[in-house]
């Protein structure tokens, strides 16, 4: 079989599972050899087949920026998936049915809308230049392996574990602000409850150093790849989570409180 046969078919697998929610053995440990690279080129051949059935990207969700966490899942750096546009929404009052994704997890995140492209070697005052707007949003992770057990490769051709994304309220960022902007992002912190009784709490530096610092990365990491775009005006970023992920259940609500950012936190509820 050779490397894009196998590609293709690693992609029209997890595409397979993920559409019947139901999991699979590690890609890792039934392909010798399938790295980080293999799996970018898996993450490229989903993109193609999921827009040949009329899913449309809408960005990226950055995943593993919590360095707290990364002894927890064995993963030891970021990793990036596409979003769809099947897969992120505005944050209302209903609630999500969680029949949709298999073992969900939750996360606190700050995700930006991108204004323009952003460039290589950006610092993070540049790169807020890049931003139309930041908002505060929760991610529903999934993991298509058994107990969450995977290779840092597995988590990204199985969408770098994106199940959904709920973006909360948008703030509009304008150029007088970019120094209070700056600063909040790099020193915020959150908390998180799940029906009313406090889980965990959080901090901007959870996530490389800060949200735009994690953006920093993406681009970063997305200037060596030859296969997959770079980020473009009007697409979503999605930061990685500033808590822990934590495993959620039927008729739950999870709520966050944010301190130091000129946003409000916000609820959502599981069907």
């Amino acid at each position: 079989m050779t490397e894009a046969v196998t590609e293709r078919a690693i992609a029209t697998e997890v595409l397979a599972a993920y559409d019947a929610r139901r999991q699979i053995v590690s890609l890792a440990e039934r392909h010798p050899g399938f790295d980080l690279d293999a799996a970018y080129r898996v993450t490229a051949a989903v993109r193609r087949l999921r827009q040949a059935r009329g899913e449309r990207p809408v960005g990226r969700k950055i995943g593993f920026t919590n360095r707290t966490i990364w002894a927890e899942y064995g993963v030891f750096a970021p990793i990036w998936g596409d979003m769809y546009d099947t897969t992120v929404r505005d944050l209302t009052d209903a609630p999500f049915d969680l029949a949709a994704v298999v073992e969900p997890r939750i996360e606190p995140e700050i995700a930006f809308g991108l204004a323009r492209a952003p460039e290589p070697g950006m610092d993070e005052a540049a790169l807020l230049g890049c931003v139309d707007w930041v908002a505060h949003g929760f991610e529903i992770v999934q993991s298509l392996f058994p107990g969450w057990r995977f290779a840092a490769a597995d988590t990204v051709a199985a969408f770098g574990l994106h199940g959904a994304y709920f973006v909360g309220p948008r703030r509009r960022i304008v150029a007088a602000d970019h120094g209070a902007w700056l600063s909040a992002l790099a020193r915020f912190e959150i908390a998180l409850e799940r029906d009313g009784v406090p889980v965990d709490r959080g901090k901007a530096a959870n996530v490389l150093d800060g949200p735009l610092s994690a953006l920093r990365h993406l681009v970063a990491l997305l200037a060596q790849d030859r296969l997959n775009p770079p980020l473009a005006a009007g697409e979503i970023v999605t930061t990685g989570t500033l808590t822990r992920a934590f495993p959620v259940a039927a008729a739950e609500t999870w709520r966050t409180m944010i301190s130091g950012l000129p946003l409000e936190g916000i609820t959502l509820r599981f069907a």
